[in-house]
């Protein structure tokens, strides 16, 4: 991979026609048209410090694994088996999400009735078509993460540009107007609704996870990255503020059915209401696809993941899982372990809100803990920053800022309505530390770091 296809990956996964759209419905529900005006520049303002964060990780450990590695380098096996798991939990549960997500705008498309069943057998079969493309090759994958950038950006300008020439649109007043239809206080309401927001901004680690497939990664894979952060909030911004002036009015938008009685998301709603039918429709085509091409990445990024971890034997049936193709030269049985994990997580969440509380919190908890384990330290001197790449005199106030920011959010995304994902994160840390105790500290003895750690204290390139 290049730079640009490294930032490629991470912008496919974060992908404002996913998360933005998919959990439009939620965020207009919790804080109305104010969610999206003040919500999503809240979020991605601090998003960029976790962000920032782990771009200088990534610049002095490019491994594979991304997370994984640097926990174990900075805090020993221990921090790197839970930041592992944490990680895996989280990217499997992000597959999920969005791949149920394509499927609930891709049914309607196929003419199908949109029951939970039907949806349910779309969405394995999109499952399917990304197990068997990352199966194929890097190299298509890669090409089709460049191509995935075209449809978001090319997409966004095109609904954008529809909505504002050709569609009746609110007043700009609008856009800032505060509305919860959840019967508790406003700006209670407003916080929980930033789940909308902050869900999108997940996966951007996608980058640190191809380190090993990138060239030139201690300076490529940090940009691709914040890059990556950084464009989609600006064209994520564009698009949440011309869907909102494009509302008629919000209970029909929150409210409406297809002619068999199922729910239509309100994105679908809108479009259809303020552009017609058949452009309402070609539209949420594009959103689609850009869904598909966010599915594609993240399938990537887990069996990296996977791939990394049991390549020193980290999970049960390690020696499977960290086979490579013989002829395509991908993790194929760590592929194909993501896409029916995935299946089985949604199956058990029931509810797009909780499986996208759940990876919005696993893969925070997996950000977070190398990013503490960096300050912890450093303040000894046993880390020093890759020359190159460094967030200088600003580290430790931008790395504290991260560590409060995901404290809080995880605080709230496990708040009614979402608390089964509250529930199962805390069931998850639970079995996670009774497991690692009586058994994985016995066998487990991580990657072998010795040599990176003296490599990377020197500022010398990881072989």
């Amino acid at each position: 991979m290049g730079g640009f296809s490294n930032f490629a990956i991470s912008f496919s996964i974060i992908s404002i026609l996913t998360g933005a759209v998919t959990l439009y419905d939620y965020g207009l529900s919790m804080g109305g048209p104010a969610e999206m005006a003040f919500g999503w520049p809240l979020v991605s303002l601090f998003t960029m410090t976790v962000t920032l964060s782990m771009g200088e990780l990534a610049a002095s450990y490019p491994t594979s694994g991304g997370m994984y590695h640097w926990s174990a380098i900075l805090g020993g096996r221990t921090w790197g088996w839970f930041s592992a798991w944490f990680n895996i939990i989280g990217l499997i549960a992000a597959i999920a999400g969005i791949d149920y997500g394509c499927a609930q705008f891709t049914t309607p498309l196929l003419g199908l009735p949109s029951s939970t069943g039907t949806i349910l057998l779309v969405y394995a079969a999109i499952l399917v078509t990304h197990g068997f493309i990352n199966h194929y090759g890097i190299r298509l994958v890669a090409w089709l993460n460049d191509f995935s950038v075209t449809i978001h950006i090319l997409g966004v300008l095109i609904i954008v540009g529809a909505i504002l020439f050709l569609a009746p649109r609110q007043p700009l007043s609008f856009f800032a107007q505060t509305a919860t239809s959840t019967g508790k206080p406003y700006w209670w309401a407003f916080i929980l609704g930033l789940l909308q927001a902050q869900w999108t901004m997940t996966g951007y680690d996608a980058s640190a996870h191809v380190s090993e497939e990138t060239v030139d990664p201690r300076r490529r894979v940090p940009w691709g990255m914040v890059m990556a952060v950084a464009v989609s909030a600006v064209v994520g911004y564009l698009l949440l503020f011309a869907l909102t002036l494009a509302i008629r009015d919000i209970p029909s938008a929150l409210n409406a059915k297809d002619r068999d009685g199922n729910h239509v998301p309100a994105v679908v709603a809108i479009l259809e209401q303020s552009l017609g039918n058949t452009a309402g429709t070609l539209m949420t085509a594009l959103a689609a696809v850009a869904m598909w091409f966010c599915g594609l990445s993240t399938v990537t990024s887990n069996s990296r993941t996977v791939y990394a971890f049991c390549r020193d034997e980290g999970m049960p049936f390690s020696s499977l899982w960290k086979k490579v193709s013989a002829r395509h030269l991908t993790p194929a049985p760590a592929i194909w372990f993501s896409v029916v994990t995935a299946f089985l997580a949604l199956v058990y969440s029931g509810a797009y809100s909780v499986v996208a509380s759940i990876s919005t919190i696993g893969l925070y908890i997996s950000y977070t803990i190398p990013i503490y384990l960096k300050l912890r330290v450093r303040s000894f001197g046993v880390w020093q920053p890759f020359p190159g790449w460094n967030l200088g005199r600003y580290r430790y106030a931008v790395n504290l800022l991260a560590i409060a920011w995901t404290v809080f959010m995880c605080l709230i995304l496990v708040m009614p309505p979402n608390e089964l994902s509250g529930k199962t994160i805390l069931g998850v840390a639970a079995a996670l530390t009774s497991w690692y105790w009586l058994s994985e500290r016995h066998r487990y003895r991580g990657p072998n770091l010795a040599e990176e750690k003296l490599l990377a204290v020197k500022g010398v390139d990881i072989p």
